[in-house]
């Protein structure tokens, strides 16, 4: 009987903590399933998955792989289709890929709990400020719909950027604009503030963000994706201020939570998955 494969790809994939959320899934479980992480650049994942064996059951990926997913699928739920963007590949009983989006329902999650209730426009007055338009910003625009938040203000650093997340909330009949790369009046009427840029991209803005809110910050959300190093300037800031701050290590679990669900058809609680992603960055610091 074929031990069952699976694994994390993207470039760089070093830093990634699915492998030890999802082994300790398995445990859980009682699988004897193997889970690696595997460097790979957007060019070389046709090839890597074409040499797949049999043994394999599911992919994890993370950036730049997302987009370039849906190209080497079978198929693709109506998510991935919409978002133009999946982060997980299932192998079919056929030999082909199913492409999904676990990333939108763990933004959801991710909301849901930092507001201790529902982040829709009546519960949680005002625009959305989102900062970044690629694929995770895709997401977040797609579970900000489903949410039904205040308008979204799409931070980029030109317009061109914001095209795919935009289409992605044009597609779902959701308002959302683009805006400059810089903390605007709008800003301040934010009660949700997201932000996907990369590791370092909003350090420049984080005394600014926080100032922008004349209303002061608290009880007011701050998702920043990023999850390592932790915390981020814009997150210490925030949260040093008396505002609420969930970090990318909740949507790092929530999205696994459903990778697991689609790779083994079994359920898991994110509790479980949060332990053991919180006990290996102890044990790195």
């Amino acid at each position: 009987m074929l031990t069952r494969r699976c694994a994390v790809l993207g470039s760089p994939i070093a830093h990634s903590l699915s492998p030890v959320i999802h082994r300790a899934a398995y445990r859980s479980l009682g699988l004897d399933w193997e889970y690696t992480a595997h460097e790979v650049a957007e060019e070389s994942l046709p090839a890597f998955v074409a040499g797949l064996g049999p043994e394999w059951r599911g992919l994890s990926l993370t950036m730049p792989l997302k987009r370039v997913a849906l190209d080497v699928a079978t198929t693709a739920s109506d998510v991935a289709r919409t978002v133009g963007a999946a982060n997980t590949l299932v192998r079919r009983d056929d030999g082909g890929w199913d492409a999904d989006n676990t990333d939108v329902p763990g933004v959801v999650a991710t909301l849901r709990a930092a507001s201790g209730g529902p982040v829709d426009g009546a519960s949680t007055p005002g625009p959305v400020c989102l900062w970044g338009g690629g694929a995770t910003a895709s997401s977040v625009l797609a579970a900000l719909a489903f949410l039904e938040s205040g308008p979204v203000h799409v931070h980029v650093r030109s317009a061109a950027r914001a095209g795919g997340a935009l289409a992605v909330a044009a597609a779902l009949g959701h308002p959302a604009e683009p805006a400059p790369w810089a903390v605007l009046p709008a800003c301040a009427d934010a009660g949700v503030t997201v932000t996907t840029a990369p590791s370092g991209a909003m350090d420049e803005l984080a005394s600014s963000l926080v100032v922008g809110l004349g209303g002061g910050v608290s009880g007011r959300v701050l998702f920043d994706v990023v999850y390592d190093p932790w915390p981020t300037p814009v997150a210490a800031a925030w949260q040093a201020a008396g505002g609420v701050v969930a970090s990318g290590l909740e949507l790092l679990v929530h999205q696994a939570v459903g990778q697991v669900h689609l790779m083994t058809g079994s359920d898991v609680p994110a509790d479980l998955l949060r332990s053991a992603a919180l006990a290996a960055i102890g044990a790195r610091a």
